[in-house]
């Protein structure tokens, strides 16, 4: 896991301790105020609310305990992709440009252009370096990249 994924993982789970389990809290405690609990919408509502947070504290929890945080800044593996690389890809075939960053699976999220090293496109990438050109199976067909930029930002 890369340390800012680490960051925001412990930003998470401070949250939910701190801010989150709180309210559920005195959710639960007013629904229970409502009288009847076989019937009472809100209070089941409220304790469904609190498993769900409760597991998540405890998944951030084990993850952060047996991470390996990886300080992006002090790896270099020059213009080779490995974990943590930031990769500009053009298109080959269309010449559209975008870039992606290899993270840890807990911290991939998509939207951000954080991918996944577990990824089928991540595994494709790893190993090649600037310049390099390769071919990948997508959903929607096969699709012919070329690595433009290799960077190792934090």
């Amino acid at each position: 896991m890369t340390q800012k994924g680490a960051e925001r993982l412990r930003a998470e789970l401070e949250r939910l301790k701190s801010v989150d389990r709180p309210r559920i809290i005195h959710a639960i405690a007013e629904a229970r105020a409502h009288g009847d609990l076989k019937e009472n919408a809100e209070y089941h509502a409220a304790r469904e609310m609190q498993g769900f947070t409760e597991g998540r504290i405890k998944e951030l929890e084990a993850a952060l305990s047996y991470a390996d945080v990886i300080d992006i800044s002090k790896l270099n593996a020059g213009s080779k992709v490995v974990f943590g690389a930031t990769v500009l890809l053009a298109d080959e075939d269309s010449g559209e440009e975008v870039t992606y960053q290899i993270v840890g699976d807990l911290e991939a999220d998509i939207k951000q252009k954080l991918i996944s090293v577990s990824s089928p496109f991540a595994r494709a990438l790893i190993g090649k370096s600037e310049g390099d050109s390769f071919e990948f199976q997508a959903p929607n067909g096969t699709r012919n990249y070329e690595i433009v930029e290799v960077r190792y930002v934090v």
